[in-house]
Protein backbone atom coordinates (compact mmCIF):
# COMPACT_ATOMS: atom_id res chain seq x y z
CA UNK A 1 0.00 0.00 0.00
CA UNK A 2 1.52 3.13 -1.14
CA UNK A 3 1.54 5.85 2.16
CA UNK A 4 0.80 9.81 1.59
CA UNK A 5 0.36 12.55 3.40
CA UNK A 6 -1.88 15.28 2.00
CA UNK A 7 -1.40 18.64 3.53
CA UNK A 8 -4.83 21.06 2.64
CA UNK A 9 -6.29 24.13 3.53
CA UNK A 10 -9.90 23.92 2.93
CA UNK A 11 -12.46 20.66 2.44
CA UNK A 12 -11.52 18.91 -0.53
CA UNK A 13 -13.89 19.04 -3.95
CA UNK A 14 -15.20 16.59 -5.54
CA UNK A 15 -12.51 17.15 -8.09
CA UNK A 16 -9.52 17.27 -5.69
CA UNK A 17 -10.52 13.70 -4.76
CA UNK A 18 -10.33 11.77 -7.87
CA UNK A 19 -7.53 13.75 -8.83
CA UNK A 20 -5.70 12.53 -5.47
CA UNK A 21 -7.10 9.45 -5.90
CA UNK A 22 -6.44 8.56 -9.07
CA UNK A 23 -2.60 9.28 -9.34
CA UNK A 24 -1.41 6.16 -8.56
CA UNK A 25 -3.52 3.86 -10.60
CA UNK A 26 -5.23 1.06 -9.28
CA UNK A 27 -2.94 1.09 -5.95
CA UNK A 28 -4.00 1.15 -2.59
CA UNK A 29 -3.47 4.55 -0.69
CA UNK A 30 -3.25 5.29 2.60
CA UNK A 31 -3.66 9.19 3.12
CA UNK A 32 -2.90 11.23 6.41
CA UNK A 33 -4.65 14.28 5.76
CA UNK A 34 -3.49 17.39 7.22
CA UNK A 35 -5.67 20.17 7.36
CA UNK A 36 -4.40 24.25 8.49
CA UNK A 37 -7.31 26.50 9.33
CA UNK A 38 -6.78 29.83 8.62
CA UNK A 39 -5.27 30.64 11.89
CA UNK A 40 -2.97 32.89 13.29
CA UNK A 41 -0.47 32.31 10.52
CA UNK A 42 -2.74 33.93 7.67
CA UNK A 43 -2.18 36.78 5.97
CA UNK A 44 -5.42 38.84 4.59
CA UNK A 45 -3.09 41.19 2.98
CA UNK A 46 -1.42 37.98 0.74
CA UNK A 47 -4.55 36.04 0.31
CA UNK A 48 -5.83 39.54 -0.99
CA UNK A 49 -3.22 39.93 -3.58
CA UNK A 50 -4.04 35.83 -4.60
CA UNK A 51 -8.05 36.50 -4.71
CA UNK A 52 -6.51 40.20 -7.17
CA UNK A 53 -4.40 37.81 -9.19
CA UNK A 54 -6.87 35.40 -9.95
CA UNK A 55 -9.20 37.85 -11.17
CA UNK A 56 -11.83 36.78 -8.17
CA UNK A 57 -11.94 41.04 -6.44
CA UNK A 58 -15.11 40.33 -4.61
CA UNK A 59 -13.34 37.47 -2.56
CA UNK A 60 -10.52 40.08 -2.07
CA UNK A 61 -13.12 42.59 -0.69
CA UNK A 62 -14.43 39.75 1.67
CA UNK A 63 -10.75 38.87 3.15
CA UNK A 64 -11.86 40.02 6.58
CA UNK A 65 -14.74 38.16 6.84
CA UNK A 66 -12.69 34.79 7.14
CA UNK A 67 -12.57 33.28 9.56
CA UNK A 68 -9.15 33.37 11.85
CA UNK A 69 -7.99 31.73 14.78
CA UNK A 70 -10.50 29.48 17.04
CA UNK A 71 -13.31 30.82 14.98
CA UNK A 72 -12.18 29.29 12.07
CA UNK A 73 -10.81 25.42 14.01
CA UNK A 74 -14.54 24.77 14.06
CA UNK A 75 -14.86 25.24 10.00
CA UNK A 76 -11.35 23.50 9.88
CA UNK A 77 -12.86 20.33 11.74
CA UNK A 78 -16.00 19.87 9.13
CA UNK A 79 -13.85 20.65 6.07
CA UNK A 80 -11.32 18.04 7.64
CA UNK A 81 -14.08 15.65 8.12
CA UNK A 82 -15.67 16.19 4.92
CA UNK A 83 -12.30 15.39 2.98
CA UNK A 84 -11.55 12.06 5.09
CA UNK A 85 -15.46 10.84 4.48
CA UNK A 86 -15.09 11.63 0.49
CA UNK A 87 -11.34 10.10 0.86
CA UNK A 88 -12.65 6.78 2.14
CA UNK A 89 -15.78 6.76 0.04
CA UNK A 90 -13.71 6.50 -3.20
CA UNK A 91 -12.01 3.23 -1.58
CA UNK A 92 -8.88 4.51 0.04
CA UNK A 93 -8.00 4.32 3.60
CA UNK A 94 -7.89 8.00 5.24
CA UNK A 95 -7.55 9.68 8.91
CA UNK A 96 -6.04 12.90 9.60
CA UNK A 97 -6.03 16.15 12.16
CA UNK A 98 -5.66 19.64 12.26
CA UNK A 99 -2.27 21.33 12.37
CA UNK A 100 -2.66 24.50 14.91
CA UNK A 101 0.85 25.20 15.08
CA UNK A 102 3.60 24.93 12.72
CA UNK A 103 2.75 23.55 9.39
CA UNK A 104 5.74 22.36 8.47
CA UNK A 105 7.06 20.82 11.85
CA UNK A 106 3.41 18.54 11.49
CA UNK A 107 3.90 17.29 8.28
CA UNK A 108 7.33 16.29 9.03
CA UNK A 109 6.46 14.40 12.44
CA UNK A 110 3.58 12.84 10.31
CA UNK A 111 5.64 12.14 7.30
CA UNK A 112 7.96 10.23 9.59
CA UNK A 113 5.43 8.84 11.79
CA UNK A 114 3.51 6.92 8.91
CA UNK A 115 7.17 6.28 7.07
CA UNK A 116 5.03 7.98 4.10
CA UNK A 117 5.91 7.33 0.73
CA UNK A 118 5.18 10.75 -0.84
CA UNK A 119 3.88 14.37 0.28
CA UNK A 120 0.96 15.78 -1.36
CA UNK A 121 0.46 19.61 -1.22
CA UNK A 122 -3.02 20.34 -2.38
CA UNK A 123 -4.17 24.15 -2.40
CA UNK A 124 -5.40 27.31 -4.16
CA UNK A 125 -2.41 29.18 -5.89
CA UNK A 126 -0.50 31.38 -3.32
CA UNK A 127 1.62 33.61 -5.79
CA UNK A 128 3.56 35.78 -3.32
CA UNK A 129 4.68 32.64 -1.45
CA UNK A 130 5.02 30.83 -4.30
CA UNK A 131 7.14 33.59 -6.37
CA UNK A 132 9.72 34.00 -2.82
CA UNK A 133 9.48 29.60 -2.86
CA UNK A 134 7.54 30.07 0.78
CA UNK A 135 4.79 28.38 -0.20
CA UNK A 136 4.36 24.87 1.62
CA UNK A 137 5.23 22.73 -1.08
CA UNK A 138 8.99 24.70 -1.89
CA UNK A 139 9.70 24.55 2.03
CA UNK A 140 8.75 21.15 2.45
CA UNK A 141 11.22 19.37 -0.02
CA UNK A 142 14.01 20.71 2.25
CA UNK A 143 12.57 19.21 5.26
CA UNK A 144 10.64 15.93 4.92
CA UNK A 145 12.96 13.77 2.98
CA UNK A 146 10.32 12.87 0.49
CA UNK A 147 8.86 13.52 -2.73
CA UNK A 148 6.70 16.42 -2.44
CA UNK A 149 3.58 16.99 -5.44
CA UNK A 150 2.59 20.43 -5.41
CA UNK A 151 -1.36 20.81 -6.90
CA UNK A 152 -3.62 23.27 -7.38
CA UNK A 153 -7.39 22.99 -6.27
CA UNK A 154 -9.59 22.45 -8.78
CA UNK A 155 -12.31 24.50 -7.55
CA UNK A 156 -13.64 26.34 -4.76
CA UNK A 157 -15.00 24.46 -1.60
Amino acid sequence: MFTSVLMIEKALTSADVEFVTTLHGDEPVSFHVLLQPRGKQADRLLRAIDDVALGELDEAVREGETPEGEDAKSVGERALEVSLQALRVSGDEAEGRLVEDHPLDALKAMVEEVDADEVIVLTDPHYVEEFFHRDWASRARHKVGVPVLKLFSHSKA
